[in-house]
């Protein structure tokens, strides 16, 4: 597997992985407007970046599962946005994290469609 590759298919694995082990702070950040549960779109979510890391570490599926990957990182910005703005008066540290996924969900993107080349 490309280095690339293997590296986007590593960090989709792990953070899919954190979402069933510590689902709590992902809990928090899931948008208001969406139907049911946090908890259940905190599994839903950590279920597809599973499902997208495993069709990215496999050569056939590696296109579709990177252009899956920018989709699910362009669909997660909303839960960003949210901690961005909960957060707007934590600490300084807490703000910089908030604010900072922002803008990071564009090389993400990027990434993913690097390797979907």
């Amino acid at each position: 597997m490309k280095k690339d590759a293997a590296a986007l298919a590593t960090l989709l694995a792990t953070t899919g992985v954190l979402h069933f082990a510590v689902p709590r702070p992902f809990d928090s950040i899931v948008p208001r407007s969406l139907p049911g549960s946090p908890r259940r779109w905190t599994y839903l979510s950590g279920a597809a970046e599973l499902a997208v890391a495993a069709a990215i570490a496999h050569p056939r599926t590696r296109k579709m599962g990177a252009l899956a990957a920018a989709g699910l990182f362009a669909a997660v910005f909303p839960a960003n946005v949210k901690m961005a703005v909960d957060w707007r008066h934590a600490s300084p540290a807490r703000r910089a994290i908030a604010f900072g996924r922002l803008p990071l969900q564009v090389p993400l993107v990027l990434w993913a469609r690097r390797v979907a080349r």
